[in-house]
């Protein structure tokens, strides 16, 4: 009997979590799964759904060619349960979620915090009000890219740990580049 390897092209199941997960979530949610080739599984989910995504996003969204049709307002409870398939990476996407206590994730997932400001937030002329929603989408899709392009197999944890931080500190601008 032949001995298999193990195959590198494991598909690593990834969490956006935010308060309301209207808005930053799943936007995030959306652009991994769009951009990710089968490598990724986004989902996304809040500690306090507002129980529908912003308008603002879904029209961002689609307008850059996403399918918006499963997107959908949902509580990170529903990632608790035994029939749900366990995380590998759990990333937090609003500074409230990253200071809440979040639940202890089956499969111990890799954590990381990548703050950025709520554009369901601003308030403003609705040209305002879109241009932050912009600003969300393409810093998500720059924080992505680099996550995407990280060499996962190749990583010890500790080194993980510090790539996927430098990664969220780049919207503080402390990311020492």
């Amino acid at each position: 009997m032949e001995e298999k390897k193990p195959s590198n092209k494991r598909t690593h199941r990834v969490l956006f979590l935010c308060t309301g997960n209207s808005a930053r979530s799943i936007i995030a949610e959306s652009l991994l799964n769009h951009n990710s080739g089968g490598k990724f599984i986004g989902y996304s989910a809040g500690s306090h759904p507002r129980g529908e995504v912003h308008p603002h996003a879904l029209d961002l969204l689609l307008g850059k060619g996403h399918d918006i049709e499963n997107l959908r307002s949902k509580s990170w409870d529903e990632f608790e349960v035994e029939d749900v398939p366990s995380m590998d990476f759990v990333f937090t996407v609003c500074d409230n979620a990253a200071n809440e206590p979040c639940p202890v994730w089956p499969g111990r997932p890799v954590t990381a915090h990548w703050g950025l400001a709520d554009p369901a937030g601003v308030e403003g002329t609705e040209t305002e009000q879109r241009k932050a929603f912009e600003r969300a989408y393409d810093l998500l899709k720059e924080f992505i890219a680099a996550f995407q392009a990280l060499p996962l197999d190749s990583l010890d944890s500790v080194e993980l740990h510090e790539r996927l931080g430098k990664i969220g500190r780049r919207a503080s601008g402390t990311d020492g580049e």
